[in-house]
């Protein structure tokens, strides 16, 4: 037999029992108010007694036309996002300024073969805006409908709309930077280890007209950022992607790189992300190659990796700086502004895994 659920306790209900009006009570039980303290524990006896724990938070956000929650949608699973440290300090540093809005985060997780299963789940959470994070494919389905509900978007690139405030990256520029400091230091013979391009990628070798119909921009810029500075025309078997941008795939896709004849292999791998260039260590390891005497090694986001003995050379992405940035963004377009599309600003940060070309 089910028992049936008792009426939610009202403020007026505390206000009756302690002999107060409800202005008063209110006053009280927030602490906002000048209310003697025996009235004040008054208040508070009578909402123990009746079980009150505060404002009901959907008629309040029905009051202040807002709900107190901003949605975050995360492409994949997350628990790819939670496993990547770029993602977890980007979404830190948004949540240090949601504190502060006020507001909570909801992660919504969209699959990336079917991103239109999100759309039922969207529609039925009431959200003040929405924060696309963490990459994602240019053409998102859930544009539209959040865009008929006014609700507000932010982007960290994409998706591409113009509906949506950008805090964008210059993938293709960052890429070249880092690119250039390998050729700078000697290296011909450079491989390219690219996070997945579409839904469906596997991991393995490419060519380079699989960019034509990549539909993750991110990996398809900073391979064309990495192409700006080595022309791989004719040199089949130096470009490699992942199903997924994790530390196993990108070992087992650089060792599709790696394993051949000394002369024949890269002397260099630019990874494009700090996690698929932890792979290619590790598969340098298992061949008994040394990083970065026999193989320099870059990354790509800035990451704490404090199982890795040396420092990665990579391009700083600041994470926990651009969630920050992301959050005040966010902030603005809560207060109804329409605030201008940024870039975010990257470094080359040069470690101990570059180093010229061994003799």
């Amino acid at each position: 037999m089910t028992t049936p659920r008792q009426p939610r306790a009202t403020l007026r209900a505390v206000a009756q029992a302690a002999g107060v009006s409800t202005s008063t009570a209110s006053l009280a039980f927030s602490g906002k108010g000048p209310v003697a303290p025996e009235t004040a524990e008054r208040v508070r006896a009578a909402a123990v007694e009746l079980g009150y724990t505060g404002p009901d938070p959907l008629a309040s956000s029905l009051r202040n036309g807002r709900s107190g929650v901003v949605g975050v949608i995360v492409e994949g699973r997350l628990l790819h996002a939670f496993r990547d440290p770029f993602a977890v300090s980007v979404l830190d540093g948004l949540s240090q300024v949601l504190d502060e809005i006020p507001a909570g985060m909801l992660l919504i997780a969209q699959h990336a073969g079917h991103p239109e299963k999100a759309v039922p789940q969207l529609g039925a959470t009431a959200l003040d805006a929405v924060v696309f994070s963490l990459c994602g494919p240019d053409d998102n389905p859930a544009v539209d409908h959040l865009a008929a509900r006014g609700i507000p978007m932010l982007g960290d690139g994409s998706p591409a709309d113009p509906r949506v405030v950008q805090l964008a990256l210059d993938n293709r520029g960052a890429s070249a930077t880092i690119t250039r400091h390998v050729r700078d230091l000697g290296h011909q013979r450079v491989a390219h280890l690219m996070m997945p391009l579409r839904p469906d990628s596997t991991t393995g070798l490419v060519d380079v007209s699989a960019l034509r119909e990549a539909t993750f921009t991110d990996s398809r810029d900073r391979a064309l950022g990495f192409l700006d500075v080595y022309d791989l025309a004719g040199r089949p078997g130096l470009l490699a992607a992942t199903s997924l941008p994790d530390v196993e795939q990108g070992a087992a896709a650089a060792r599709l790189l790696l394993d051949r004849p000394v002369g024949q292999r890269p002397t260099a791998v630019v990874a494009q992300s700090d996690l698929l260039a932890m792979g290619a260590v590790r598969a340098a390891d298992e061949l008994g190659l040394r990083v970065p005497e026999d193989l320099s090694v870059t990354g790509f986001d800035g990451v704490e990796l404090p199982w890795f003995a040396g420092t990665l050379t990579t391009m700083d992405q600041h994470g926990e700086r651009k969630g920050r940035s992301l959050g005040e963004l966010l902030r603005r377009l809560l207060d109804g502004e329409r605030p201008d599309d940024q870039v975010a600003p990257v470094t080359l940060r040069v470690g101990t895994t570059t180093t010229p070309p061994p003799a």
